[in-house]
């Protein structure tokens, strides 16, 4: 099978990858996920009400962060309902805060009602990272690594169902010759990006 250029970008990102680096991104989801369990057998909630408010609060925010922040919310929300809940300081937008809250009050048991509240093709694929579903998540950093080239967060176009439906395709493309699902190859090379460039 021929790679597209952006393809062979990717897998050229992936060859850069320490086998630290690509245990690390194969596992990253899975643990995600564990994170979510977790949160969820604690506070009493669905699994999906835990990954759904992570991926919420996920937008500018770094991950060590995003898990407290999540934690904070629901427990503030199972403790005192939304009105606690909103009194809860987290490092992302307000408008991701709110979809968070509303996760909770809904009180929803399906990837797609959590899905449908999330909205925005980020967050969506995030969860679905997240929840183990067949998905890629596609950021600016994504973005870079399909490009081949280290675009600044704030100078990434913006991501069109067209451009966001070819990204995906290659990055399945690259999976697939080297043997991983999609979103460990999306992982993998964030974590090799990461050491690559500086990007905290």
């Amino acid at each position: 099978m021929t790679l597209s250029t952006n393809a062979e970008a990717i897998l050229s990102v992936y060859k850069l990858a320490t086998v630290s680096e690509q245990q690390h991104g194969v596992t990253w989801y899975p643990q995600a996920r564990s994170i979510a369990q977790g949160i969820a057998s604690r506070y009493g909630i669905h699994e999906a009400e835990a990954a759904g408010v992570i991926a919420a609060l996920s937008p500018r925010n770094k991950w060590e962060r995003n898990v407290i922040d999540a934690e904070n919310l629901v427990a503030a929300f199972v403790a005192g309902g939304a009105e606690a809940a909103e009194a809860v300081k987290v490092c992302t937008f307000g408008k991701n805060k709110a979809k968070a809250i509303r996760v909770l009050q809904v009180g929803v048991l399906t990837d797609a009602d959590v899905l449908e509240i999330l909205s925005g093709p980020k967050l969506r694929e995030f969860y679905s990272c997240i929840r183990g579903l067949a998905e890629v998540c596609i950021d600016g950093h994504a973005y870079s690594i399909w490009t081949g080239g280290r675009i600044p967060l704030a100078e990434v176009p913006s991501i069109g169902i067209k451009l966001r439906r070819q990204i995906k395709a290659d990055y399945v493309a690259a999976a697939d010759q080297v043997g991983v699902t999609p979103s460990a190859m999306q992982a993998i090379t964030w974590v090799a990006w990461r050491r690559i460039h500086g990007v905290a």
